[in-house]
């Protein structure tokens, strides 16, 4: 095998027992919670709040991600579909999860974790987008692994042959080398990650509000919006769309980034006066 001959044939199931079955999707999903959990703890010891305080954000965030991700997919992706099907949308072990869905369900659910709480809403997005960049870097992993979500032919010597999506004994050299975009974007969301959290800690926690959350919308969207040029068309309608759903979706996220940037900045120049 050559460097431009990357043949991609692994097992999405860890092991099963039986019917019930281990994936490394599920393993991942779960590493996003427990390690985000892990950097979210100590964030808020830094900053004097409670245990049960972080009890309750863990609650309305696991909810979000999962509601969130899962309605996104059915009526951003498969309307008709879901429609015609209701049942099915209980059914997420079938996959089917929208990360702008997610983005959607995990703002709406601080939103209420602010009100019910009284703590000020930016200040819990701020911190919680560190994390969130960090289980974008978990869930496109889960995407490697069940060789989903990945981009059109290259000729780049760093090409994927998924070899998971032809039937078994297809000639592997009949299979096109795709660009890996779920390796992009990990590297892209660890940056974005790294660069949040060094940012929190250089400031020891006292940071512009708003400037963290409109700083991850930018960057992690624009990098969304950049890479589906490079993936397969997820859904049928997006054939004739010169912009795909994602890069639709990812719009108003960037948009509403940079208005959070220019007005943490603008409060920043009237303290200083």
């Amino acid at each position: 095998m050559t460097l431009s001959e990357i043949i991609w044939n692994v097992n999405p199931e860890i092991f099963h027992i039986g019917k019930l079955a281990i994936r490394w999707y599920g393993l991942f999903f779960a590493m996003a919670f427990y390690t985000g959990y892990l950097i979210i703890s100590r964030i808020f010891k830094n900053e004097g709040k409670t245990q049960e305080l972080l009890d309750k954000l863990t609650i309305y965030m696991a909810l979000g991600t999962v509601l969130g991700a899962r309605l996104g997919h059915v009526f951003f992706y498969q309307p008709d579909y879901y429609l015609k099907h209701p049942l099915e949308i209980l059914m997420i072990w079938e996959g089917g999860l929208a990360s702008h869905g997610a983005a959607i369900g995990i703002l709406f659910s601080l939103w209420l974790f602010a009100r019910k709480t009284g703590n000020s809403f930016l200040w819990i997005v701020d911190r919680i987008v560190i994390v969130v960049a960090l289980s974008g870097f978990w869930i496109r992993l889960g995407n490697l692994m069940n060789s989903e979500i990945y981009g059109h032919k290259t000729v780049l010597p760093w090409g994927f042959k998924f070899v998971k999506d032809y039937e078994p004994g297809f000639p592997i050299s009949l299979i096109p080398a795709c660009h890996p975009t779920q390796i992009y974007e990990v590297i892209a969301y660890t940056i974005i990650f790294l660069l949040l959290l060094r940012y929190y800690w250089k400031h020891k926690g006292i940071v512009k509000e708003g400037f963290m959350f409109g700083a991850f919308l930018v960057t992690l969207f624009t990098v969304r919006f950049f890479v589906e040029f490079l993936k397969n068309t997820q859904v049928g309608f997006e054939k004739d769309m010169i912009l795909n759903m994602g890069q639709l979706l990812s719009i108003p996220f960037v948009l509403i980034g940079i208005y959070l940037l220019i007005k943490a900045n603008k409060k920043t120049e009237i303290e200083n006066e």
